[in-house]
């Protein structure tokens, strides 16, 4: 459902993804991993066509990002950094806006956006301004928008950011129940996520995959069984790409 070919990115003189090959099949949850700065964002948004490939191709559902944008991005729901959304709007009034973009009308529109308010934990928001609402109240909302239109592609950055741990269970467990259905890439920071929701990791560092595997097979080149280990080994510190940054 998801196929990478190649894909390269430069911004002037840095490369910040130097030649990723990925696919990824219905039914697999791929947890895409890496320090800050290592590519993974950059990735994610030339996969939803938000950043064009300076090399490489990208087709989602058969359709090439660059060349059918608008069918790739239709299979697509994007959970992007931060979950943008209007602030002076409340959660029901911005999730019948993203219905419209998508082309939901009427009777349909209400049912997408009763389901996905209601796999998300919404309810009792609904119609409360987004910019008084909590930080994983707003991601929420960033999730819910994601979903609405039922894709059979799922791109999320950071899809817990902020929740508390009851929150991050029902949000896991969510990722969980749509998997069977769906390809789905989440990005993050946190390890347990990995293990808790994925079938698959990709490692990747300044720009290159350096492990890809499930996550039984990833523990399986540590001695001490742990993805933090593992991660440790294979990546580059964040102080040390920070510091060749300005050197």
């Amino acid at each position: 459902m998801i196929e990478i070919e190649g894909l390269v990115r430069r911004f002037g003189s840095l490369t910040a993804v130097g030649g990723i090959s990925l696919r990824v099949a219905k039914g697999e949850v791929l947890g895409f991993l890496g320090p800050n700065g290592a590519g993974k964002s950059t990735t994610m948004k030339m996969i939803t066509g938000f950043l064009a490939p300076s090399e490489g191709r990208i087709s989602v559902c058969g359709h090439d990002v660059v060349e059918e944008p608008f069918e790739a991005q239709c299979a697509i729901g994007y959970l992007p950094e931060g979950a943008p959304a209007y602030p002076d709007m409340t959660p029901e009034q911005f999730l019948q806006f993203i219905a419209q973009v998508r082309g939901l009308k009427d009777d349909a529109a209400k049912q997408a956006i009763q389901t996905a308010a209601a796999r998300t934990g919404l309810q009792a928001v609904l119609d409360q301004r987004i910019d008084t609402l909590s930080k994983g109240f707003k991601r929420r909302v960033g999730l819910a928008q994601a979903i609405l239109h039922n894709p059979p592609v799922l791109i999320m950055d950071e899809p817990t950011d902020g929740l508390d741990p009851n929150q991050k269970h029902a949000v896991r467990n969510l990722i969980r129940a749509m998997s069977p259905e769906k390809a789905i890439i989440i990005s993050t920071h946190i390890l347990e996520e990995v293990d808790a929701v994925c079938t698959r990791a990709v490692i990747i560092d300044r720009g290159r995959v350096v492990a890809d595997g499930t996550p039984a097979q990833l523990l399986a080149k540590s001695p001490s069984r742990r993805l933090d280990d593992v991660f440790r080994d294979l990546t580059t510190p964040d102080a040390e790409i920070k510091a060749e940054a300005t050197s």
